[in-house]
């Protein structure tokens, strides 16, 4: 990435940000965020850890231990990006969701990728407006939301709070959040206080000393 490539990843990340002298801290109550110990070299994170812009990936910095975990993704800026789960094993210097075997992600090309092997591809999402005016889109697109759910047997995702009807099994191993940007895109993780409802059962993540 070049110092002019980053010089615009670091205005576009923190675009609407202002510096106001005098005012409290006030402690965020979530310690979960994105994990800057687990980032890949051309990457951004900011926005107290929960945005991500420039060239790879990041993990969260806590992974998926109870029953039923959920959380979401807003795309901030279009590009090329990819959100799932992946374990700490997974080249965090890849710039495309699913490439190898410890991540598996729905991407921006409309695929859903685990391994370098198309899971599926979108496209059977019903196209319309639902009764509230919001748009129901094929594919994801800028300034939608990507949900993302995991109870241990299934991961499904989610867009605009629909669930799309492409399932994942057999994902292995102790798996984080992960996201991926490249070509200009700008990803927000939402980690509480979601855009949509969560499915039945399903919570934000929670640390693991807090499920004892």
């Amino acid at each position: 990435m070049t110092s002019v490539s980053v010089f615009c990843c670091l205005r576009g990340c923190l675009d609407g940000f202002r510096f106001t002298p005098n005012v409290p801290h006030v402690p965020r109550e979530n310690p979960i965020q994105l994990d800057t110990a687990f980032m890949g070299y051309e990457v951004v994170i900011v926005k107290s850890g929960q945005r991500l812009c420039g060239a790879g990936a990041a993990l969260g910095n806590a992974p998926l231990v109870q029953s039923k975990s959920y959380f979401e993704v807003k795309i901030q800026q279009g590009g090329s990006w990819a959100v799932g789960l992946a374990t700490r094993q997974t080249d965090l210097s890849l710039t495309q969701g699913g490439m190898d075997e410890f991540s598996w992600s729905l991407c921006s090309d409309n695929t859903i990728r685990h391994n370098k092997q198309e899971l599926y591809r979108l496209g059977s999402i019903l196209n319309g407006t639902l009764a509230n005016g919001d748009a129901v889109h094929k594919t994801p697109q800028e300034g939608d939301v990507v949900g993302v759910s995991y109870d241990h047997i299934q991961m499904k995702f989610y867009l605009n709070g629909n669930e799309i009807e492409f399932p994942i099994t057999g994902v292995k191993g102790t798996v984080y959040p992960v996201l991926y940007v490249d070509d200009g895109a700008i990803l927000d993780i939402v980690l509480e206080n979601f855009n949509y409802s969560t499915p039945a059962g399903f919570e934000k993540i929670m640390l693991e000393q807090s499920l004892l």
